[in-house]
């Protein structure tokens, strides 16, 4: 299902830049970097989160010192290509707290999981009794991330 595209103000722009970079910012500190009152700043704010361009505010962590020493990037073949089989991996990875994305993807695999979790045994039990062990699939493969290179959640608005 596709959202319809919102069309932002170069106002709106700085707003959501701003918003991106530092979610805490009060309104009085957003208006003064999107150049709009604080009034404007609220409606926008309500407007954007009502219409879905804004799905949530979070707080982002950091893994190595929550003790998740361990990312990888997983890819995931399918035994077959049903709607059934899709369906139910699908559902099933939503229930997977190790799994912080998961990507339905074109080529030699089927799908791609970015895994998180504390140490070697743990994605090694991971990946043996949680994702191996699914009916629909039939294999699997891990990158391991050596280094984190770039990370941002934010969009490039700009």
């Amino acid at each position: 299902m596709s959202k319809t595209i919102i069309e932002l103000s170069r106002a709106d722009r700085r707003l959501l830049k701003a918003l991106q970079e530092n979610a805490s910012l009060s309104q009085s500190e957003l208006a003064e970097r999107a150049g709009m009152s604080r009034s404007s700043v609220a409606r926008r704010i309500r407007d954007f989160e009502t219409a879905g361009l804004i799905e949530r505010q979070v707080t982002l962590l950091n893994p190595r010192m929550a003790g998740f020493n361990i990312e990888v990037q997983l890819a995931v073949a399918m035994v077959e290509h049903t709607d059934e089989n899709r369906r139910s991996f699908e559902s099933y990875v939503h229930g997977l707290d190790a799994v912080l994305e998961c990507f339905s993807v074109s080529g030699d695999r089927d799908y791609i999981l970015h895994v998180l979790v504390a140490d070697m045994e743990s994605y090694t039990d991971f990946l043996n009794t949680r994702i191996l062990s699914h009916p629909a699939v039939g294999s699997a493969s891990s990158t391991f991330v050596l280094k984190r290179v770039k990370y941002t959640t934010r969009l490039p608005l700009d």
